[in-house]
């Protein structure tokens, strides 16, 4: 049996309950009600009671016992270091297209894991394969209504799914997703297309597949994103996998294109969405916001350009100035995937009279890419391509380049490191407002 650490509070919100009685960073709740929690869903289910008797190891390592009265529902305005306080479950899959196992050997261990976890699939929408899960983890995905999830499918055809993920459990994905719609649960699909192994004929079959669970009020698959394969210059050898071409992307775009229009007419949605990724890699122009209905599928980067650029105009309408004073020039640099979508915004930005923004769209030396998306960039390629240039005031940084929470990009170059070398200042910018607060302030 796994062992349950207590859960380590990292923070404890200002005005809540927990700070009104006492509670501290570093502390850790053992027990709720007599219940170890496992993770913060056991956490959020537990403390949804209105009386709760709560143990808790201080930083000194001293038990408490507390009771709490509260509203049912109230939050105890606790946030915890960790999502799990049992063990990742990890992957028992050997993807050759995995970009864990596409990373240099050397750099920090958070960096390999991999993670395969439903509950962090619940949590924050990170994809799972279902080939890990004993039956007490489906009686608790059941029994917790658990949903929705999101799966990484790339092929419902038995033979294929098993050949990509090296792994004889991965042909039961149909009765699983069958298994889903029994139940009232939904998931939202991922298919990752590795020429010459899923596509074609047996992408046609997979999108037809998961269409097919779009029915009723609860349609067990909710929405599938078709993305093409990621390949780097550290993946394994004799992978038997090939990028995606120009001209693969356009025959790709065309299938998904076809099929998504006669999803709709039957089902009134189009149920299956391509990356933006396709059309950058293709040359082609991205849809129009109309096509991504609801956005089922942003955090998967279908339509998150779209969805930007719409976000910007109306950002910019309340806070771009017509002039700045005084005068700023800075270098914002961008994968090359996005740098003819994103002319929109470089105009707009030069627009102001007194500032000056200049792209540098970069593809990524250090992952071996000719076209790159923003969040692969790393240090490396920063200083190949911007080292003895004139980079003005300093650089404009989207902060999807770095580690979660810390200044530091993929290749574990500190941001610190990489603006002494350029003799610059690094702005990390997260989203739209601190982009334009950046230029403008």
């Amino acid at each position: 049996m796994t062992t349950i650490r207590p859960a380590l509070i990292s923070r404890v919100l200002p005005d809540s309950i927990a700070a009104e009685i006492g509670f501290e960073a570093g502390d850790a709740i053992v027990a709720i009600n007599g219940t170890h929690p496992r993770d913060l869903i056991d956490y959020q289910f537990l403390c949804a009671d209105e009386v709760l008797e709560l143990e808790v190891l201080d930083a000194t390592g001293k038990i408490h016992h507390l009771e709490i009265e509260k509203d049912y529902d109230e939050d105890l305005g606790l946030e915890f270091d960790n999502a799990l306080f049992d063990a990742l479950i990890q992957c028992n899959n050997r993807c050759p297209f995995c970009f864990i196992d596409q990373q240099p050997p050397g750099k920090r261990s958070s960096l390999y894991l991999k993670d395969d976890d439903y509950r962090l699939s619940f949590l924050y929408g990170s994809y799972l394969t279902l080939t890990n899960l004993p039956e007490r983890e489906w009686q608790r995905i059941e029994q917790m209504r658990l949903s929705p999830l999101y799966v990484s499918v790339h092929a419902t055809e038995p033979e294929v799914r098993i050949r990509l993920l090296k792994n004889p459990r991965a042909g039961q994905i149909l009765q699983q997703i069958k298994w889903f719609q029994e139940k009232r649960l939904q998931i939202h699909a991922q298919v990752v297309v590795c020429p010459g192994v899923n596509d074609g004929i047996h992408l046609e079959q997979t999108l037809r597949d998961l269409a097919s669970f779009y029915t009723g009020e609860v349609p067990a698959v909710a929405s599938v994103a078709v993305v093409p394969v990621g390949l780097t210059r550290f993946r394994p050898e004799q992978d038997e996998l090939i990028p995606v071409t120009p001209k693969k992307a356009q025959e790709v775009i065309y299938q998904v294109r076809s099929l998504s229009r006669e999803f709709r007419q039957k089902s009134g949605s189009n149920v299956v969405w391509l990356a933006d990724e396709w059309f950058l890699i293709a040359g082609e122009e991205l849809p129009r916001e109309s096509e991504y209905e609801e956005y089922p599928q942003i955090d998967n980067g279908v339509g998150s350009i779209r969805l930007f650029l719409k976000q910007f105009a109306a950002t910019a309408a309340e806070l771009l100035p017509s002039k700045i004073y005084p005068r700023k020039k800075l270098t914002w640099v961008v994968g090359n995937a996005v740098e003819k979508a994103f002319q929109p915004i470089l105009k707009q930005l030069n627009a102001v009279e007194g500032l000056e923004i200049n792209m540098q769209a970069l593809s990524s030396d250090y992952w071996g890419q000719n076209i790159s998306v923003t969040g692969l960039l790393t240090g490396h390629d920063l200083l190949l391509n911007l080292k003895g240039q004139d980079l003005g005031d300093g650089i404009l940084l989207p902060n999807v380049m770095l580690k979660h929470g810390e200044l530091i990009f993929l290749d574990d170059m500190s941001i610190e490191d990489v603006a002494r070398q350029l003799k610059t200042k690094i702005l990390p910018v997260a989203g739209i407002t601190e982009l334009i607060n950046a230029c403008i302030a």
